[in-house]
């Protein structure tokens, strides 16, 4: 992983290596991709998968015109590759799911159209990748805002949260793993 890249290019990286672990191409993947920085990662991961040849599907429940500029960037880089993004789920259940909604920051309880999504994919029971904490989980305390999305594993990035320490939150981490991005 290069020092010089930016950290979005980093942290979207490592997901990518991380997510090819669990689903190799031609496999199906779904990003969902929220409004700040854990989208743009979710997004920079998308564009480095389906160019290895993975099928990469991204959902982009609401477009958030005040979103950080590298997450800007991320879906500017995407769409430059003629890529579409949804606002609904694919009928076909996907062989991963990258979890890109929320991360670290979330603090409230989720909201539509966010838990409506997070149910749906909970229903699929398919391999779901977080990036830095589980949608739906508060950082500091591990609680559940809502009904979280139910990772199988978890990416996060530099160190981790307080949450992967506490107890309520272990349901839905899944196995656990930090990427430094050579911090």
């Amino acid at each position: 992983m290069g020092r010089g890249l930016p950290l979005m290019q980093r942290a979207g990286q490592a997901a990518a290596e991380w997510a090819v672990h669990i689903c190799a191409p031609p496999g199906q993947v779904l990003a969902l991709v929220g409004p700040g920085n854990n989208g743009g990662d979710a997004l920079v991961a998308a564009r480095l998968l389906l160019s290895i040849g993975l099928h990469v599907t991204v959902v982009m429940p609401l477009v958030a015109e005040q979103s950080p500029a590298d997450a800007l960037q991320a879906l500017a880089d995407w769409q430059a590759l003629g890529q579409p993004t949804f606002t609904t789920l694919p009928e076909q259940k996907p062989d991963m799911v990258i979890d890109g909604l929320f991360g670290i920051g979330l603090s409230r309880p989720l909201a539509e159209p966010f838990q409506r999504l997070i149910d749906a994919v909970n229903t699929w029971q398919t391999n779901v990748l977080a990036l830095d904490l589980a949608s739906g989980v508060d950082a500091e305390t591990g609680s559940a805002l809502g009904r979280p999305i139910n990772a199988t594993q978890t990416i996060a990035f530099i160190a981790p949260c307080h949450a992967f320490q506490a107890p309520c939150a272990q349901p839905f981490l899944g196995q656990c793993r930090v990427a430094s991005l050579n911090i």
